[in-house]
C-alpha cells in the first residue's frame, strides 16, 4: 500500500519522534510511504511541485536508490523514504504551524501525482488540518488523522482549560475526516461528547519499540557519580510542570548520592537551571539527540517522573516504562490509564510538589520497591503499548478504509 504520511520532521517533539518510528515500520512491513512536512526555507524556482525521491532523512526509513536530502537539520531523522514533499509555511514551531496560501495547492497537486491509496495526517495544527478532507475529497482518497494534542480529564487549570479549547475547536473539523486516530478511550470519550461520530473514532495507543527500549547494563551512574537516579524526559514548559518538580527535589532534602537529571530543553530551562543546579543535585543534560545515548540514561535511572499538567499518551514516559524503570506520572490525558492498576505510581495534577515531596524520599530509600515497579511498568508495556502492535492495528485500519472508500465508489457509478 502506497501511504501519503502528513507529519513533522522538525523542530523535535512527540509529532516528530511518532512519525519517525510509525514511517519506519511501514516501511518495513513493505508499503510505499511519501512523507509531507512543513519546510520554512525553500526556493520558490524550484519548489512546486517539490517532490525528491527516495530522500535520505535521518531516522525515518529506508529504500533503495538514495538521493541526499536538502535541508535535513533535525536531529531525528535518518533513513529512505520512497519520495519526500516539502510544504511552505512561514511559521513552525512544537507546538502548530503557520503555512503559506500556497501550501495547500502544493499538497493537492503532490497528492495528484503520486496517487497514494491513502492519506494519513499526523496532525501539526495548522489551518491547513481545516481543508484536508475538501482536498482529499476532491481527489478521491480516504483520509486518517492522528490527532495528538494534550488533554486533562477536567479543566482543573489554566493549561487544561486551553486544552479543552483545542478539542472544541477541532471537533467539528475531525467528523469530515474517515477516521481519526486517538490514543485511549478517555480521549476518545471527550471528542465523542464534542460531537465526533463514533464510528470515526479509532483507538490505538502510542507505542514503543520495546526490543530497542529494554533494561540493560548502564554506567550512567558512575558517569554523574550517583547511587540513585531519578529523571524528567521532555520538554521543559509550562504544561510540562517540570518547577514542580525542582521544588519537591529541593524541599525533600534527597542524600547527597542522588541525583534529579533534566533531559531535554524549552523555555523555562533558562530561568529553572539558575535556581536548581548541581549545588542542589540536578543536572542539566539538555536536548539528547542521540536516541542510544537516551536508552543508556533511562536504563542508567531508577524512577522516572512526568508531572506534567495536560498530556496525550507520553511517549517518554512509555520508553522509561519499557526500560524498566519505576514510573510516577500525573492522571492527564491517558497517563494515569497507562500505569493503573500497579503498573506505577499516579498523580493528581493538583499539588504535584505536595505530592512529590513525600514521594521522593521514600522512593529514595525503597531501592527493591521500585525494583519493582519498574518490572511491573515493563510488562504493561509488553501487553498494551509495543509499537509492532500499533502497526498491525494501523494496517487494518489503512485496509478498513481503502476498502469503504472503494465501496462508495462502486456505488456512485451504480
Amino acid at each position: 500500500m502506497h501511504i501519503a504520511w502528513l507529519g513533522k520532521k522538525s523542530p523535535f517533539c512527540g509529532n516528530v519522534t511518532y512519525s519517525r518510528e510509525i514511517t519506519n515500520l511501514l516501511l518495513d512491513r513493505n508499503h510505499d510511504v511519501s512523507f509531507f512536512h512543513f519546510e520554512e526555507a525553500f526556493d520558490p524556482e524550484n519548489f512546486f511541485p517539490s517532490l525528491r525521491s527516495s530522500s535520505r532523512m535521518a531516522g525515518f526509513s529506508r529504500l533503495s536508490s538514495p538521493k541526499p536530502l536538502i535541508n535535513s537539520n533535525s536531529p531525528e531523522t535518518n533513513g529512505w523514504l520512497s519520495s519526500e514533499v516539502s510544504l511552505p509555511c512561514l511559521f513552525k514551531s512544537t507546538i502548530y504551524t503557520i503555512p503559506t496560501l500556497r501550501s495547500s495547492k502544493v499538497l493537492s497537486e503532490s497528492l495528484r501525482k503520486l496517487k497514494p491509496d491513502l492519506v494519513h495526517a499526523s496532525l501539526t495544527l495548522s489551518p491547513l488540518d481545516f481543508v484536508l478532507p475538501e482536498i482529499c475529497e476532491d481527489l478521491d482518497l480516504p483520509l486518517i488523522a492522528t490527532f495528538h494534542p494534550p488533554f486533562d480529564r477536567k479543566p482543573r487549570n489554566i493549561t487544561s482549560g486551553t486544552q479543552q479549547l483545542m478539542y472544541q475547536l477541532y471537533a467539528p473539523f475531525l467528523a469530515n475526516y474517515d477516521c481519526t486516530i486517538v490514543f485511549s478511550e478517555i480521549q476518545r470519550e471527550l471528542l465523542i461528547k464534542l460531537g465526533v461520530p463514533a464510528q470515526k473514532l479509532a483507538v490505538i495507543p502510542n507505542g514503543v519499540d520495546a526490543l530497542k527500549y529494554s533494561p540493560g547494563y548502564s554506567n550512567f551512574k558512575e558517569e554523574i557519580g550517583a547511587k540513585r537516579i531519578f529523571v524528567y524526559q521532555g520538554r521543559v514548559a509550562i504544561e510540562k510542570n517540570v518547577e514542580s518538580l525542582l521544588k519537591a527535589w529541593k524541599k525533600s532534602e534527597m542524600s547527597a548520592s542522588s541525583r534529579l537529571v533534566i533531559v531535554g530543553d524549552g523555555p523555562l530551562a533558562p530561568s529553572l537551571k539558575s535556581s536548581y543546579n548541581e549545588d542542589h543535585g540536578v543536572i542539566w543534560l539538555g536536548f539528547v539527540g542521540d536516541e542510544d545515548r537516551r536508552i543508556e540514561i533511562l536504563r542508567g535511572s531508577d524512577v522516572f517522573i512526568l508531572p506534567s499538567l495536560v498530556e496525550g499518551l507520553s511517549l517518554s514516559l512509555l520508553e522509561g516504562m519499557a526500560c524498566g524503570v519505576a514510573c510516577l506520572a500525573t492522571d492527564a490525558g491517558a497517563d494515569g490509564e497507562v500505569l493503573s492498576d500497579g503498573a506505577g505510581v499516579v498523580l493528581k495534577t493538583e499539588g504535584v510538589a505536595g505530592q512529590l515531596r513525600t514521594l521522593l524520599p521514600m522512593l529514595e530509600e525503597q531501592p527493591e520497591f521500585t525494583k519493582i515497579l519498574g518490572q511491573k511498568a515493563r510488562q504493561r508495556v509488553i501487553e498494551r503499548y509495543t509499537l509492532s502492535n500499533n502497526i498491525t492495528q494501523l494496517e487494518r485500519l489503512y485496509q478498513e478504509m481503502v476498502q469503504q472508500r472503494r465501496e462508495v465508489v462502486v456505488r456512485g457509478w451504480v
